[in-house]
């Protein structure tokens, strides 16, 4: 007779689980489960270290070398720097440039999603289709909207300055090629792709209770007294959100720079991510890129914790 029987046991079958991790004498069940959960999570940590730590320790290390590419690393310490805040003018450029762009940037993009958030948070007929119309932009790959954008503002066979000239009778520059405009024509391009950023103030806007509006409207509040008292301070959180993630987007800048402008004119549109990559890829600097990669991130870190430690005087997050 077997001998689970006679002993009042029945034989549990084994599991695929129990192959691949063996029941060792003395190993708890809160140490298999610990085991399982570093198995399951390994590929992230491995992609992690490999392209991100990495990458990370690299950049740290080559900050403080001579690096070409072609020849070994050569160590210079503190150099690369020191020639940054000392001797490179251009770098100045480059960083009061990129703060232009986010200081206009940033509050325009947060201001326009606002207003269309509002514009669209109804339920009449056709809203929906008038919301797909300003989404649409932003789904538009950034290359393929930043050709559309050379063609839109081109001074002879574009549209915008035609139609201002014929419809305001206004002599309009050439946007990308002027010193003045080039910037703001970059801008006005991430305004156009706001989409994003109305859809997330809409989902904030169609949490605010309606009693709120309602009890305004009983006092006799106006639509500027209701948008201002009740609207703004419920959707702070929001902003904060889209504040910290349009900052780091805008020193992140790029792709629009270099397809539309190249840094150009004059250097008037240098961003910092296009002068890093003119000492990194084109000039073949990457110990001095590395430098202003590592500078670029502690600049970012620091607008994100000067903004956190400073949200508890106007983010609020009380829900009536």
């Amino acid at each position: 007779m077997d001998r689970s029987v006679v002993d009042g046991s029945a034989a549990r079958p084994t599991t695929p689980r129990d192959a691949a991790v063996p029941r060792a004498r003395g190993l708890s069940n809160t140490t298999r489960e610990a085991l399982w959960g570093y198995l399951f999570v390994m590929p992230w940590i491995v992609g992690f270290v490999l392209f991100s730590a990495g990458p990370i320790l690299a950049t740290v290390y080559l900050a403080m070398t001579e690096y070409n590419v072609v020849e070994a690393p050569r160590w210079v310490g503190l150099r690369n720097f020191d020639d940054l805040f000392f001797h490179d003018p251009q770098y100045l450029k480059a960083l009061m440039v990129t703060v232009e762009y986010s200081a206009v940037r940033v509050p325009l993009v947060i201001v326009v999603g606002i207003a269309f958030a509002m514009l669209i948070n109804t339920n009449m007929r056709g809203v929906n289709l008038f919301r797909l119309a300003l989404y649409l932009p932003s789904i538009v790959p950034l290359v393929a909207a930043s050709v559309l954008w050379l063609w839109l503002l081109n001074p002879q066979f574009g549209f915008v300055n035609p139609w201002l000239r014929d419809g305001f009778g206004v002599v309009a520059p050439n946007w990308l090629r002027d010193e003045r405009t080039a910037l703001y024509a970059i801008v006005a391009l991430s305004v156009w792709q706001v989409g994003h950023t109305m859809m997330i103030f809409l989902a904030s806007l169609q949490e605010i209770p309606k009693d709120l509006y309602e009890a305004a409207e009983i006092d006799g509040a106006s639509l500027w007294q209701k948008t201002w008292r009740i609207t703004i301070p419920m959707i702070t959180p929001t902003i904060y959100f889209n504040l910290i993630m349009g900052i780091i987007s805008s020193f992140q800048a790029f792709a629009a720079v270099f397809i539309l402008t190249r840094g150009g004119p004059a250097n008037s549109t240098l961003v910092y991510i296009m002068y890093l990559y003119r000492r990194g890829v084109e000039f073949l600097e990457m110990g001095y890129a590395s430098a202003m990669a590592l500078i670029l991130v502690g600049i970012i870190l620091s607008l994100t914790v000067l903004i956190m430690k400073t949200s508890d005087r106007w983010v609020n997050y009380d829900r009536a």
